[in-house]
């Protein structure tokens, strides 16, 4: 694609601007800044990539992966309100996700662990499991908000924290991993994923592209799976004191 094609299609960005001034919608600023934003972010991580593909260094690649997930970490746990801890939490989750993913992926060889590889397989797989713990912590919270009095029962009756908030815990797993679970059966149905598609327009045949797009299925159904398990686990556990109760200040 040429400088002038790519130019080109910001006729759909004025197509949206336009809809925005006369539907009196007032989002014509955050579109331009965000027009601008991506453009820019995007075409620095090119140039970034660029030199990161050339020099292959895995300890490079690797930095770049833990940038990835610390960045991701930290937006994942403004879902989570008054967690304590959010932060170190969603990173333990999203890190583990990642890595037991790709290091499956790579003993499979499914991939290498190349930079060119690694890190764009590492972006779907960070980016579903940040979206997926957010709305893990979001749920959890909540959970615990509305149910509170049902926790507090069963601990008066002898239930264990864990036991106690089972249910609560479930859900907010469940809550997680509903929207990939949804997209994983809608492929090919509904939608054609956006990896597929590209790789059908760089020339891949449709058979090979296809066995590209399950294997990203697969790798990111275990990432979010694994993130929202091991979130809930740590962050359930500081909605109780020492003395096994419910931590007021946390609801």
């Amino acid at each position: 694609m040429s400088i002038l094609t790519l130019s080109l299609t910001t006729i759909l960005v004025f197509i949206a601007l336009i809809i925005s001034k006369t539907q009196k919608i007032q989002l014509e600023k955050d579109i331009i800044i965000g027009v601008i934003r991506a453009t820019l972010q995007l075409s620095f991580i090119g140039i970034v990539l660029t030199y990161i593909f050339s020099a292959a260094n895995w300890l490079i690649t690797t930095i770049l992966l833990l940038v990835m997930i610390f960045n991701a970490s930290q937006i994942a746990a403004k879902r989570g309100g008054r967690i304590k801890g959010g932060k170190l939490t969603a990173f333990i989750s999203i890190f583990m996700g990642a890595s037991i993913t790709i290091m499956i992926l790579v003993l499979t060889k499914a991939i290498s662990y190349h930079p060119s590889e690694v890190i764009p397989v590492s972006g779907m797989i960070v980016g579903n499991a940040m979206v997926a713990l957010g709305l893990t912590f979001k749920q959890l919270h909540q959970n615990f908000k509305n149910k509170y009095q049902e926790v507090e029962i069963k601990l008066s009756l002898g239930a264990t924290e864990r036991s106690a908030s089972i249910d609560l815990i479930r859900d907010s797993i469940r809550t997680g991993m509903q929207p990939t679970v949804d997209a994983m059966q809608t492929l090919g149905i509904v939608q054609l994923p956006g990896m597929m598609t590209g790789l059908i327009l760089a020339g891949l045949s449709p058979v090979m592209a296809i066995r590209y797009q399950i294997m990203v299925t697969f790798m990111l159904l275990s990432t979010v799976a694994i993130a929202t398990f091991i979130g809930t686990l740590i962050s359930y556990k500081k909605y109780f004191n020492d003395r096994r109760q419910l931590n007021k200040s946390m609801i």
